[in-house]
């Protein structure tokens, strides 16, 4: 006790208010906080119950009918001072998080540590689109048979604005489509499938992998019908299209799929091959290009409009066909569900994709 009053004896007596002064405000300042909040207790800021809180988002998705197959927890765990929940809805899992006093749920969360390399290269596309197309094919890597893998997944807005921009590009040259791939990007977990937006876009991408693979004739026709009417929303609030109305339109064969999607040494396998080049090439955003193993800015090329990607495509040749003379749309495709090629707004969204957490 003797040493202890020492101590304070010897403390300089303005350093020893000031810090008085600084605890009281802390402790006066956090509970004006606390009773400023609805319904928060004094425990919650110590930490409140994660299992709680995990019961809490499931309760809130089920009472809520914000998604048609009751969801279910997995497991709970911090990060980065939220609560990350895991939920499987069906036989899917995702993830969400939730703040610590249970009040805020957040479907998807962005990790903005990759800011500065993201604005960086948003510097570089932004110099890259001060080029002329012809500059910019100069400087991409040429083959005789090029490939263009286009990046996306089902529900981002900006991935369906490029599907539709190559869509429409395949529809007037009917040649590109032997140079274009559309691939996905996701995951797969113990046999699982997931995507950025949650298990239903997890699905309808592994439907349209299975399409694409397996009912190549039918791909074009099926995601151009998929992207022009929004009929339902995920649990994640991203919109969903009508797979049944048009796999039955365009002539899928539904069982075929049906087996395919059920089988995982094949959906799943097709997929895995997707996502493990989306690794390869360090694909963050939907969509992204990659031009014979390159990423490249289609805003370079005239954006994202069926001239803009046909462009991208020729410029990877050693030598281009006549139809790379073919003049196509200059107008940017319509962003996310559009009846038509192009909305009446108009799209100026060079650039922006869906990014994926990191």
């Amino acid at each position: 006790m003797s040493n202890l009053k020492n101590i304070f004896k010897n403390m300089d007596r303005n350093a020893l208010l000031l810090s008085i002064a600084i605890v009281g405000i802390i402790i006066t300042g956090g509970l004006i906080f606390a009773n400023s909040i609805h319904s928060f207790s004094m425990p919650s800021i110590f930490g409140a119950s994660d299992s709680q809180i995990g019961s809490k988002v499931v309760n809130y998705i089920n009472n809520n009918q914000l998604s048609s197959t009751p969801a279910s927890l997995v497991k709970v765990s911090e990060t980065s001072g939220l609560v990350k929940v895991t939920i499987k809805i069906g036989t899917q899992q995702f993830d969400s998080y939730a703040t610590k006093d249970g009040k805020l749920l957040f479907p998807q969360a962005y990790n903005m540590s990759t800011v500065k390399t993201s604005a960086s290269s948003n510097q570089n596309a932004s110099a890259a689109s001060s080029q002329t197309p012809a500059q910019a094919a100069s400087a991409v890597k040429k083959a005789a048979s090029p490939e263009l893998d286009a990046f996306v997944v089902s529900s981002c807005p900006y991935g369906l604005q490029m599907q539709r921009a190559l869509a429409d590009a395949v529809k007037n040259i009917p040649s590109l489509a032997q140079y274009i791939k559309v691939r996905y990007i996701g995951s797969i977990d113990n046999g699982v499938i997931s995507s950025m937006h949650g298990p239903e876009e997890a699905q309808e991408n592994l439907r349209q992998i299975c399409i694409r693979e397996e009912q190549p004739s039918k791909y074009w026709n099926y995601i151009s019908c998929y992207m022009k009417k929004n009929t339902a929303t995920a649990a994640s609030g991203m919109p969903l299209g009508d797979s049944p109305s048009c796999q039955t339109s365009t002539g899928v064969d539904t069982a075929k799929l049906a087996s395919c999607v059920s089988d995982p040494s094949r959906g799943l396998a097709y997929a895995q091959k997707d996502f493990s080049l989306g690794t390869k090439y360090s694909v963050q955003g939907s969509p992204t290009l990659i031009l014979n193993g390159a990423q490249v800015d289609e805003t370079s090329f005239g954006g994202r409009s069926s001239n803009g990607v046909k462009s991208v495509v020729c410029a990877g040749f050693t030598t281009q066909p006549s139809s790379c003379s073919t003049k196509l749309d200059t107008t940017e495709a319509a962003v996310s569900f559009s009846a038509t090629y192009a909305s009446a707004s108009g799209s100026t969204t060079a650039n922006t994709n869906c990014a994926t957490a990191q």
